[in-house]
């Protein structure tokens, strides 16, 4: 199973879960809505498959992409301990703006 930080560093990986955090889609959708080719598309959809992101439903022909949030809550519960160091800075940017 891929690494989830090195299949989250493709642009287009994460644009595309950006589009399934609102629905669920087909591989059209995808390939329309990020403008590269349907093999393009249904590699990077193989890739988020393979490391849990993703899964698929199938409708007769159509294949339907849904996200999975499991993995991503592990991510985010990895990070935690690691969120002081931005909301300081949010903090001090903050004040900054406050005060001007």
């Amino acid at each position: 199973m891929p690494e989830p930080f090195s299949v989250l560093a493709e642009p287009a990986r994460r644009r595309i879960l950006d589009l399934l955090l609102k629905r669920p889609r087909l591989v059209g959708e995808l390939t329309d809505a990020l403008g590269i080719s349907q093999p393009g598309t249904s590699k990077h959809l193989r890739v988020l498959r393979e490391a849990g992101l993703v899964t698929v439903r199938r409708d007769g022909q159509r294949r339907w992409y849904e996200l999975r949030a499991e993995p991503l809550t592990e991510l985010d519960a990895w990070l935690t301990p690691y969120r002081w160091m931005w909301a300081d800075r949010f903090d001090a940017l903050e004040r900054q703006l406050e005060s001007e």
